[in-house]
């Protein structure tokens, strides 16, 4: 396959992409407007990858835009309450996610092998070992640092959001580390304080 027919079939596959989690219901507040939530969470997904890595494989780009593909098909909702109900519900979103990914891919025609990769990114499978599952892992974590966490702390108490924090920047590379530092100054004063906090007890 040439180069151009690969970057057209990479077009096509976020363009689909793009199209499926433009029906989310939810909106969230982007840019001054109200736009799908999953929508405007895989762009945010696509800049963090891309500021990781300036030539990010063809599997990572396309799970950047697929990651959490419909997720509002998948309610938390529907599972118990509590860290154990929270795990499952993550656990069958991410097979979710590789599922439809894995459909929409094959109806394109790309290769079993990076159906696979987008695969094995979608539902962060041995990622100390794999580069792109890490980027992943990292880019999810600035993003919602960046983007997210502000809201996410006005409704939950200190030590939740302590153990939160703590917990997130463990699965960060020292990249990702070094990149959610430089967000620090742009936060609010409790949630940096917060932030330094918890790395510093991670």
């Amino acid at each position: 396959m040439s180069d151009e027919d690969a970057s057209e079939r990479l077009k096509l596959a976020i363009s689909a992409f793009d199209r499926l989690n433009a029906e989310d219901p939810n909106r969230i507040s982007d840019g001054g407007s109200e736009r799908p939530r999953e929508l405007v969470h895989a762009e945010r997904l696509s800049a963090w990858i891309e500021r990781l890595d300036p030539s990010p494989s063809l599997p990572l780009r396309l799970a950047a835009r697929c990651q959490h593909l419909m997720r509002w098909k998948i309610p938390r909702s529907d599972f118990p309450e509590g860290r154990g109900g929270y795990h499952r519900w993550r656990r069958r979103a991410m097979e979710f996610h590789a599922e439809q990914s894995a459909r929409v891919l094959s109806e394109l025609g790309f290769e079993p092998a990076v159906i696979e990769a987008v695969r094995r990114i979608n539902q962060k499978l041995e990622m100390r070992e794999h580069p792109d599952v890490q980027t992943m892992e990292d880019a999810l974590c600035l993003s919602f640092i960046e983007h997210e966490l502000e809201a996410f702390a006005a409704k939950h108490p200190d030590p939740k959001l302590t153990r939160i924090l703590r917990e997130t920047w463990q699965k960060m590379s020292a990249r990702g580390r070094e990149r959610a530092a430089e967000l620090l100054p742009g936060l609010a004063p409790r949630i940096r304080e917060l932030v330094e906090r918890s790395v510093q007890t991670s």
